[in-house]
């Protein structure tokens, strides 16, 4: 499951990979721009592994998610807002955000500034096309409104998150969108989970050697 301002397209390489594995892929889609929305749903047969990104877990219908065997957490975070002093600047800045998200205009120009500070320490035109690049509709706008707010009042991880399965958290070394506090909350909430730490990889890990090492975590889980 993709995270906010992206969609499911940005999972290409991943499917591809898996496919070369045999595995059955489905990406979720959220609806910003274009796609429609979708949420997948398990099939018979195989392990069920969730693969998700930021906000990605929070976007999951629960259904979904609590079935998981596995997780992959990828830049991601329980609760984004940190708690204290330390959240404030955060908070305000959410809520500046939210304001822009009113005309098409103005959340293009703020969207844009937040994919910068995603894809660093990488350019921006690295990141593949998504629902910033192209016309904002009003169901489009609505639904980032919504899971901004998501994302400005989470408390921890999602209350369907599957207990005692195997988790790995990727996280990356200059993320610029979650703070590091943030990053040690879902560390302490998930005392058991494997951490990847990929230094030097921003929030968006456009170039950091991030598949390989994944899809190999998720088949070593499977060996005796």
């Amino acid at each position: 499951m993709h995270g906010w301002v992206s969609d499911s397209s940005q999972w290409q390489p991943w499917r591809e990979a898996a496919s070369a594995l045999g595995w059955r892929w489905q990406s979720g889609e959220r609806g910003y721009g274009p796609l429609s929305p979708a949420q997948p749903s398990w099939r018979e047969g195989g392990r069920r592994v969730v693969i998700a990104h930021s906000l990605g877990p929070h976007l999951l219908e629960a259904s979904v998610l609590a079935r998981a065997e596995a997780v992959v957490l990828l830049a991601s975070f329980g609760r984004f807002v940190p708690p204290g002093r330390g959240g404030r600047a955060l908070r305000t800045a959410l809520e500046g955000m939210a304001a822009a998200l009113v005309d098409p205009s103005e959340a293009r120009v703020m969207l844009r500034r937040f994919l910068s500070k995603a894809a660093a320490p990488d350019p921006i035109e690295a990141m593949a096309p998504g629902p910033a690049d192209g016309p904002l509709s009003p169901n489009g706008l609505e639904r980032l409104r919504t899971d901004l707010g998501l994302l400005e009042h989470s408390q921890g991880l999602p209350e369907a998150f599957p207990a005692q399965v195997p988790v790995l958290i990727v996280e990356a070394g200059d993320d610029q969108i979650v703070a590091p506090q943030a990053r040690a909350l879902l560390r302490d909430a998930l005392p058991e989970a494997t951490v990847l730490e990929l230094p030097g990889a921003g929030h968006a890990l456009l170039r950091a050697p991030v598949v390989e090492p994944v899809l190999t975590w998720l088949q070593d889980q499977e060996r005796p």
